[in-house]
Formats: C-alpha cells, sequence, structure tokens
C-alpha cells in the first residue's frame, strides 16, 4: 500500500460557495448581506425573501456543499491524496474570511479553491477573486489562495449533465421523449456585465452555449434522436430599466407552447447543484408555467457530487499549479 501524498505546491483544499440561511430569522440578514451598498429597505428585502419563506427560510445550498464537501473527501482518498478540505461563503456561514483563519491557524500555506460556479462573469468569478483578495487582506499569515478558472466545459461535468438530462427524457410520457425540446436554463445577469466577461468579452454566454451544445449532442448520439435545444434564462432582478439576458423560462415557455412544443427538458446547465435558483424558479416556476400551458416538462437534475464532476474538481485544482485570470478579465463595465 502507497503512502498518501500531498499534491504539490497545495496544502489545502477550498471551496468556496454564495451561501443561503439556514432558517426564517436568517433571510433578511443573508440578503442584506447579498445585497450591501444597494441601499434596499427591509421591508422589500423581507418581500424579495418570500421564495425563501416557501421552504421554510431554509437554503438547501449549504447541506448540498456539505454533501459536495464529504464527496470531494472521498475522492481525494480514494486517489491517495492527503489533503484537507475547507469551506467558505461568500454571504453566510462559514464566512470565508473565517475559514481563512482557519487555514491560517492550521498553518496552510498555499491553497487550491473551487468556487461552485463554473462560468466566467464579474457575479460568477470575478467576484469571487475580490471575496478572496479581502479576505487574505483581512487575516494575518494567510495562506495563497490560487482559484480555479471556468469548469463547465470539463467531461466530468458534462458527462453529469448529459446523464441528468436522459434521466429526465426517460420520466416523460414514451410518444413525447423523442421529440421533446432541450430548454437549457441559467441565471441571467445584466447584457453589460456578460459583454465584459472573459478576457475578450461576451464569454458568460458563449461558455453556455458552448456547453450546452456539447450535451445536445450526446444525447443526441445515445437516444439516436436529434432535438430541438436552446439557452434560456431565470433569476432576474434589479431594475426593469437595466437589459439582460434573455428570454425569460417562463416567456419561451409560453412561446414554445404556441409553436405547437408538447414537452421539454429544462436542464439547469447554469448551476452545479439543486439551490434556491432550481427549485423556486424551475421547479415551482417554470414547472407551473408548462403546466398552465399544457406543455409536458420534466426538469434535468444537476452534477451535484455526481463523481465524475467531483473527480473533475480535483483534477482541475491540484493537477497542476492554477493558471490565474488575467487582470482585466471580467471587470465590472465601470472599472473595464
Amino acid at each position: 500500500m502507497t503512502n498518501p501524498r500531498t499534491p504539490v505546491p497545495y496544502d489545502a483544499l477550498l471551496l468556496l460557495s454564495f451561501g443561503g440561511p439556514e432558517g426564517p430569522e436568517d433571510v433578511v440578514p443573508f440578503l442584506e448581506n447579498v445585497t450591501r451598498g444597494r441601499d434596499i429597505p427591509r421591508d422589500r428585502l423581507a418581500e424579495v425573501g418570500q421564495h425563501y419563506f416557501l421552504f421554510g427560510g431554509r437554503s438547501p445550498i449549504n447541506d448540498q456543499n456539505k454533501a459536495l464537501i464529504a464527496a470531494l473527501e472521498a475522492d481525494l482518498a480514494a486517489a491517495g491524496i492527503d489533503l484537507p478540505v475547507y469551506w467558505g461563503n461568500r454571504n453566510w456561514e462559514p464566512y470565508l474570511v473565517d475559514a481563512v483563519r482557519q487555514m491560517a491557524a492550521d498553518g496552510r500555506r498555499r491553497v487550491a479553491c473551487v468556487a461552485t460556479s463554473g462560468y466566467s462573469s464579474w457575479s460568477s468569478c470575478r467576484q469571487y477573486l475580490d471575496d478572496i483578495e479581502e479576505a487574505v487582506s483581512a487575516v494575518p499569515d494567510a495562506p495563497r489562495i490560487d482559484k480555479v478558472r471556468w469548469f463547465a466545459f470539463h467531461p466530468g461535468f458534462v458527462a453529469a449533465v448529459v446523464d441528468r438530462t436522459l434521466e429526465a427524457l426517460a420520466a416523460l410520457p414514451s410518444a413525447l421523449q423523442d421529440d421533446a425540446r432541450l430548454v437549457f436554463v441559467t441565471h441571467s445577469i445584466p447584457t453589460a456585465m456578460n459583454d465584459e466577461s472573459g478576457p475578450d468579452g461576451g464569454a458568460y454566454l458563449a461558455q453556455h452555449l458552448d456547453v450546452a451544445a456539447a450535451v445536445a449532442e450526446r444525447v443526441t448520439a445515445i437516444t439516436g434522436h436529434a432535438r430541438g435545444h436552446e439557452l434560456t434564462f431565470c433569476s432576474r432582478s434589479g431594475s426593469p430599466r437595466t437589459p439582460w439576458l434573455e428570454p425569460d423560462v417562463n416567456d419561451r415557455l409560453e412561446e414554445l407552447a404556441g409553436e405547437g412544443v408538447g414537452a421539454v427538458v429544462l436542464v439547469p446547465v447554469g448551476f452545479v447543484s439543486d439551490h434556491m435558483e432550481v427549485i423556486y424558479d424551475l421547479d415551482t416556476e417554470a414547472l407551473a408555467t408548462a403546466e398552465r400551458v399544457r406543455i409536458e416538462a420534466r426538469r434535468a437534475g444537476t452534477a451535484g457530487d455526481d463523481p465524475r464532476f467531483v473527480a473533475a474538481l480535483r483534477e482541475l485544482a491540484l493537477d497542476q499549479p492554477i493558471e490565474a485570470c488575467p487582470e482585466h478579465c471580467c471587470l465590472p463595465r465601470t472599472q473595464a
């Protein structure tokens, strides 16, 4: 039996995520963290938080991150890698700065970081880099933290999404499966943010289109039936005067019904786990829209703790030193 090895140059792995409330009393304080600096009144935040209250005021994201951490630890052990896994969030406990303090206290010097967002944009990538910089600057003797860049096109992620899509197709009535439309869904962002995403602009949208096309191609190859597929968006927020990526998934379902489409599979390709944007925006709102317009709809699962996805994260973080993002990548429009 070989001795466990520690991958050079890293002595720890950090899972960095968005965070979510654990109970009703946490919802407004959590949303205050999310919207800090925007001067939004508490009564408005309570209104915005109604979809959390529908689920007991508790987001599923924290339990899903715990499951992912357990899967990462098991994967590391199976690969013979002796490496601790830490966890920090942007907006709720455990906070990133507390994870950095613990890593410093444990003597960690260089840490590989995986964020639970696989695409390029300010909110899904660059903001996490800013979070890391702020936390490291607040902790004496903090370790260096290298964040993995966008990863959604990794074969391990694509394979997991393909299988979840096939499972959803199989759950449709058999007579509708061959002609079902694949409706990929991701979080909308302002068009200006997309325009500045990646080193050359437009990366957020382009990456999603590429991953969706790869999944659809694999599904066609496996089932022997080519289906229409498209990318839609959910979770728009902010001023209605600000242009965001469209179409909204609910609007598109209404259009598809008018076009005579009888069945769809909603594929949450922009999300790595079944957190609030999935269980509310898709399972609650979009499936209700589909029922209203008389489209048979099933929602595909997310990658979650699928072993291929977990192995992909380990490979991306530890197989070689992580390449840093370019300094001009995914800057807010005001800074670009």
